[in-house]
């Protein structure tokens, strides 16, 4: 008589699909086992019609393990979060049609941020394409624009070929998105496994090093500036050069400010510090790229956001340009100073060749600066939002990873919550997409267990994706999700106090939104509410108590607050209001 766990183990050994000693593999098999050979431990997906036998051969393997989202949106930011946190490829796995459509928002986010996701869809069989077969749709054509590369698999014997490098341009170069699409009978078919060692493709060879002659000038002219300024973004963290990066800053004694993505490159607690500037940055980092005559950008695109009004931009500056990417070179601004390569590569080389810069007098300017416009807000009996981030800080610690939507609880985060140590700060910079942070921190969680996560997200976005906390539980996730709760679209109703003569238009939610408390526990999830100023610290300490659920405290803050510092809309960084 058998035992329940005997019974178990035998159902185990049936279900699996022996992919390592079979001769012959589907192609459904083929693409497992090519997801092993990259060392993928996690694939996000939601099954459907074509993928079935994919899924069928994940059964009952702990790697990859399949996460079962409750939307392939949700999928997607998943994939993406979990790249972000731990800097691999992210996977997901979908099947055709609206499957493979629902991925497009998430498939724009990476990217616009250059983050690596390998999207792997179903697709009707090849003989159908192009027959307006069910639950068909070019999604090659679709994603076209917004992927780094594409492949439509026609034959079963291309899949390993086709996977090696899907996942070789997603992470090589300037990162971003591929996707993979597998028609029915491709996945069925079989041959022989042969995973390939190496990836040649001819026209894409990433340049990794920088010209050594340039970046010899580089230091030249940085050892010649009276008012330097390091301009950092998100290429910095994806190329792993926070640490060279504080040497340099150090050495040369140059101050350095960060885009919405370069947060967490360098800490925000050092005295080099000036934060993130742009539209919504502090006010003397925005002063000082105003007032500096050199600006080195690493990894950092000149987006409008950062700009503003491009011929006013830095009027007295010379700039130098360090990317992987030379599409983004000089494609907002004219740099003086190229340098193509990785972030890591050229600042290893410059490092050797920079010197202390005669930086006492600027520094001093700045430190000034910093006294006299702190960031700041008003403290009254209401719960203030800033507030609310600073004591997620205090609480959760600096090794904390924050996940955010877009809005003002983004713009909140990145003032307030001093970012130490990078791929911390997990948000959606380049599109800005609602309903991202959830998702994103499960990811995250997942990429990097042990951490604590924590999601800030709006009442509104939150509710574009909160199906996921459904996959939360089930995965038994500590995620504290911080719902800041102002009943209102606050990003858009502020621009609407500001440039619209307050006409609300369609921005109020307190009335229809729901009791969230009631809703995650409904999922099975803990909930807690905080209505006043003296509960947000105790309860947030209750939260990092609870074991195996994520926690969502839904935080009633002041309705009115608005996001300050902010430069207006095609205006200069001394229109900046505080």
């Amino acid at each position: 008589m058998q035992t329940v766990k005997e019974k178990e183990k035998e159902k185990k050994m049936v279900a699996e699909p022996n992919i390592f000693t079979k001769q012959r593999l589907t192609g459904s098999e083929i693409l497992v086992r090519s997801l092993i050979e990259e060392g993928v431990e996690h694939v996000f997906g939601y099954p459907g019609g074509v993928v079935i036998p994919v899924f069928d051969k994940l059964y009952n393997l702990s790697r990859p393990k399949i996460v079962l989202c409750r939307h392939e949106q949700g999928a997607q930011h998943m994939a993406d979060g979990y790249a972000r946190a731990s800097g691999k490829v992210g996977v997901c796995l979908v099947t055709s049609g609206p499957a493979a459509t629902n991925l497009v928002t998430g498939i724009a986010t990476s990217f616009m941020d250059s983050i690596p996701v390998v999207h792997l869809t179903g697709q009707v069989g090849t003989t159908a394409i192009g027959n307006d077969a069910f639950q068909e749709v070019d999604i090659i054509g679709i994603t076209r624009p917004i992927t780094k590369h594409s492949y439509l698999v026609r034959d079963v014997n291309e899949i390993t070929r086709t996977i090696k490098e899907a996942f070789y341009i997603a992470r090589t170069g300037r990162p971003g998105p591929v996707l993979v699409d597998l028609p029915k009978d491709v996945l069925l078919s079989e041959t022989e496994f042969h995973y390939p060692e190496t990836v040649n493709i001819p026209g894409y060879k990433p340049t990794e090093n920088g010209h050594i002659q340039q970046i010899r000038k580089a230091a030249e002219v940085m050892a010649t500036a009276k008012r330097p300024v390091l301009y950092v973004g998100g290429g910095a963290i994806a190329s792993n050069a926070a640490g060279e990066l504080n040497e340099l800053a150090h050495k040369t004694n140059i101050p350095v400010t960060t885009t919405l993505l370069g947060l967490g490159a360098f800490p925000e607690n050092d005295p080099l510090s000036l934060g993130m500037l742009g539209m919504h940055g502090t006010w003397y980092s925005n002063m000082a790229v105003n007032e500096c005559d050199l600006l080195i950008a690493v990894g950092s695109r000149f987006d409008d956001r950062v700009t503003g009004k491009v011929d006013a931009f830095a009027p007295k500056a010379k700039f130098i340009h360090i990317d992987i990417d030379p599409a983004s070179i000089s494609k907002n601004i004219k740099v003086d100073y190229p340098i193509v390569g990785s972030c890591r590569s050229v600042l290893k080389d410059l490092l050797p060749l920079v010197q202390t810069s005669d930086t006492h007098d600027w520094l001093e300017m700045i430190g000034h600066w910093k006294q006299t416009h702190p960031l700041k807000y008003k403290k009254s009996e209401k719960i203030k939002p800033q507030y609310v981030i600073e004591a997620i800080h205090e609480v959760c610690g600096d090794d904390t990873i924050l996940s955010s939507d877009v809005g003002q609880h983004q713009m909140w985060l990145a003032l307030h919550y001093k970012f130490i140590k990078p791929r911390t700060n997990v948000t959606s910079g380049g599109l800005g997409t609602m309903g991202f942070g959830f998702p994103a921190a499960i990811g995250a969680a997942l990429a990097s267990p042990g951490r604590k996560v924590v999601a800030v997200v709006g009442d509104g976005g939150f509710q574009m994706t909160a199906q996921e906390i459904s996959t939360a539980v089930g995965q038994r996730l500590e995620i504290i999700v911080a719902i800041i709760n102002n009943g209102f679209l606050g990003m858009v109703r502020q621009w609407q106090e500001l440039f619209f003569g307050k006409r609300y238009s369609h921005t109020c939610l307190e009335y229809t939104n729901p009791d969230f408390v009631k809703l995650v526990e409904a999922y099975g999830a803990v909930g807690m509410r905080v209505e006043r100023h003296d509960e947000v610290v105790p309860v947030l300490q209750k939260a990092m108590q609870v074991k195996n659920l994520p926690v969502f405290i839904d935080f009633r803050v002041d309705r009115h607050e608005n996001v300050f510092p902010m430069i207006p809309p095609g205006k200069m960084a001394t229109d900046i209001i505080e």
